[in-house]
């Protein structure tokens, strides 16, 4: 056996994240992780990487038993961990972060052998990177590759990747999977966290299902489902999505003629119209980059347009501000909780009410009992693991914060709902309490544009769905008609048939 964890418990005071976890791993084996928001799976990972030190247990590596103080021990003992976050600098080039701390030249930086090192790892492993591009150029798909490239470099046997397709493409989803599998055969052994299910199932040999910090299954892939793997991390079985036909009334949101520039001389959002009626769900499908975050962000006050106009509820808002927007009927859900959504350093209350504090405010004082008893209903429902509603930010997990999010954005009854990835890294259950608020919401006669990475989430949820390619609306698709290959082909700028 290659890893073996055996009896690992984590206490937080009187919060234990993990009990008495058996974990192994095998050489050239695929094994998965899964388990809600807050089940102990990062926790785990974060002793293994000597990030965080275990109240009990032990872990041995080839029999051995190894003990690590930080990331540095665990590195030497051959475990490399790619973050859900990627860890690179982004001015620098892609040969620098994959050498950085163990660089070549005695008294200086030796770039052509960086360069030549990082080319014959590339060669020798099949994942192809130019080592001269700077990071800050590089699509999502190619960082990742960095990122496996950097802990291959330093020698990693056992590769740990954390919710590793939560910003990428299918194509690029694709690309990783056939990286795993060739690597796999090379000797190299995969420990993958992952919510998405279909993605676990076509890549692991074996699954360990965690729930509220033990372990509920270990199973073969090859004998299981996504329906026993569901339950095992719930505890119960999920119910089908009830969707009612929508009954679109007026227009709540309406874009004319919209062109947002970026960073290039060609806009990245160009000369779109679309509209968005009360009691329907917009879709809007694409690969990343093709211009939807330009044009959320001009739609909600973040950014100003260069022309068109952007009207709420008949109200001209075109380049108003954020706080103007809100005040027009806008609630957000932003693509980026971290950049957009939060702030690490605030209590989860304070979180609960950013962008509508002023609705819980009196003489410019937050109400403090009322905001709490808020945030503790929202913890409730939507079963977020943030314990006290003093507790700070930082201390939830993606998926916790990203649920804290959504409840905060759906909770304030606007007419209108920009979802913006609304379930990224959630797990399965909360995935299933999002869709049926943002049904109900619809329901209940608000307007969405929903904009998701997921084209499963798109055609489960959207009763139109528009695709953008290069900054344009390139076609649009009623529910009934839209299918998976429909949308890929003109998201790739193809053109559509039939």
């Amino acid at each position: 056996m290659l890893l073996k964890m055996e009896g690992i418990s984590k206490n937080y005071g009187d919060v234990q994240a993990n009990r008495q976890i058996d974990y192994d791993l095998k050489p050239g084996e695929v094994h998965a992780i899964v388990g809600e928001n807050g089940a102990g799976k990062t926790t785990l990972m974060r002793i293994l990487y000597g990030m965080e030190q275990p109240s009990s247990g032990t872990i041995r590596i080839r029999g051995r038993e190894a003990h690590f103080a930080d990331p540095k021990d665990a590195i030497r003992h051959g475990i490399g961990m790619v973050h859900q976050h990627f860890m690179l600098f982004q001015n620098f080039t892609v040969a620098e972060n994959i050498v950085i701390g163990q660089e070549p030249g005695k008294l200086r930086f030796d770039r052509k052998a960086a360069i030549a090192r990082v080319e014959a790892l590339s060669e020798q492993y099949g994942i192809r990177v130019d080592p001269r591009a700077r990071i800050v150029d590089c699509p999502l798909g190619v960082q990742q590759r960095v990122e496996i490239l950097k802990v291959l470099y330093q020698g990693a046997e056992i590769i740990i990747l954390d919710e590793p397709t939560g910003v990428l493409t299918p194509l690029e989803v694709g690309e990783l999977l056939e990286a795993i599998r060739t690597l796999t055969k090379q000797g190299k052994s995969f420990i993958l966290i992952s919510h998405k299910l279909n993605e676990v199932m076509s890549a692991a040999d074996r699954i360990t299902v965690l729930r509220d910090g033990e372990v509920t299954g270990v199973l073969e892939t090859s004998r299981t489902s996504v329906e026993e793997l569901s339950r095992l991390m719930v505890g119960r079985p999920l119910a089908a999505m009830d969707k009612q036909p929508a009954s679109p009334k007026e227009k709540v949101l309406e874009v004319r003629e919209l062109s947002v520039f970026g960073s290039g001389s060609k806009p990245a959002v160009d000369a779109v119209s679309l509209h968005v009626r009360a009691g329907e769900i917009v879709g809007i499908a694409g690969i990343s980059g093709n211009g939807q975050s330009e044009l959320l962000q001009a739609i909600s006050g973040l950014t100003k347009p260069a022309q068109g106009t952007v009207s709420l509820l008949g109200t001209d808002v075109t380049g108003k501000s954020a706080r103007e927007f809100r005040n027009a009927g806008l609630a957000h859900i932003p693509e980026d909780r971290y950049v957009w959504g939060a702030n690490k350093a605030a209590t989860v209350a304070e979180t609960g009410t950013m962008g509508h504090q002023r609705k819980l405010s009196k003489l410019g004082f937050l109400q403090g009992r009322a905001v709490k008893a808020r945030v503790s209903d929202w913890i409730k429902q939507y079963a977020i693991k943030a314990g006290s509603p003093d507790n700070e930010t930082q201390n939830l997990s993606g998926g916790n914060l990203q649920k804290l999010i959504v409840a905060r954005e759906i909770a304030q009854r606007t007419p209108f709902l920009i979802a913006a990835e609304p379930t990224r890294g959630v797990d399965i259950g909360a995935m299933e309490t999002i869709h049926e608020q943002l049904l109900r919401k619809r329901d209940d006669g608000g307007a969405i544009l929903l904009v998701s990475s997921e084209l499963s989430e798109i055609l489960k949820l959207s009763d139109r769905i528009l695709v953008m390619y290069e900054g344009r609306i390139v076609g649009e698709l009623q529910e009934g008609e839209a299918t998976e290959e429909k949308l890929s082909l003109l998201m790739v700028g193809g053109k559509r048939n039939g």
